[in-house]
């Protein structure tokens, strides 16, 4: 049993690190068990297809996410707890970048997760006013109940559009790095700029300098023209 769970593991993490490296649409079945040195039968054996192990890494995408995407109970919320939050949607988002990258084509291949996909952003949007809520009663951000679902909603769209903006404004996948990913983080951050209270604006600036990555960094050098 123990060397069963062992190639069903090495088969979710390998199939993650190609689908991140290489793009999801670019790796077979066949391109992952040449690298785990296994014959396809073998992989079979786990998972039935591509869809499969798709499947499996977004449940774990989506515990991850789920673990960290809630407020606290029994306290308010603090800046300390906003910079928590973005440096864990930062690692969630990087470690399963190719979700993001090629979000359309694998829900448009794949009913089943397409419809999973639509609940989980659902209770995204929810948990993430319930959180941005937390920070209005804790005297951190000025913000309407109108105001509040626009941001979320702001916050969602460049959270999963950032991956693939970055991939069309470079030209190339290949090369993404964190830092990359971190820009994205400070585009959320920086939505909230015209509603942080006084009292916490100096903490959020140091939140901006920390996360701030040089936007010629994240489009690399500029083309002569």
């Amino acid at each position: 049993m123990s060397a069963v769970l062992k190639t069903r593991d090495r088969i979710i993490q390998d199939s993650l690190a190609l689908f991140n490296a290489q793009g999801e649409r670019a790796v077979t079945t066949n391109h992952i068990a040449a690298h785990l040195g296994i014959s396809p039968g073998n992989l079979y054996y786990h998972f039935r297809n591509k869809q499969a192990i798709i499947a499996e890494l977004f449940d774990q995408y989506e515990a991850q996410v789920d673990s960290f995407l809630r407020r606290p109970s029994g306290r308010p919320l603090t800046v300390d707890d906003k910079t928590f939050y973005l440096e864990a949607l930062l690692a969630a988002m990087w470690h399963y970048r190719f979700l993001h990258r090629d979000l359309e084509h694998l829900l448009d291949s794949d009913v089943q997760l397409a419809q999973r996909y639509r609940l989980f952003s659902q209770r995204c949007l929810e948990r993430a006013q319930d959180i941005y809520q937390g920070f209005v009663e804790a005297g951190i951000l000025l913000m309407s109940p109108a105001q509040i679902e626009a941001l979320t909603l702001n916050s969602w769209i460049i959270m999963t559009s950032w991956v693939r903006f970055l991939c069309t404004a470079r030209g190339d996948a290949s090369d993404l790095s964190q830092a990359m990913l971190r820009r994205g983080i400070y585009q959320v951050l920086a939505l909230e700029g015209g509603y942080i209270a006084a009292p916490a604006r100096a903490a959020v600036e140091a939140l901006y300098a920390r996360l701030h990555v040089p936007l010629e960094q994240v489009l690399g050098p500029k083309s002569q023209g």
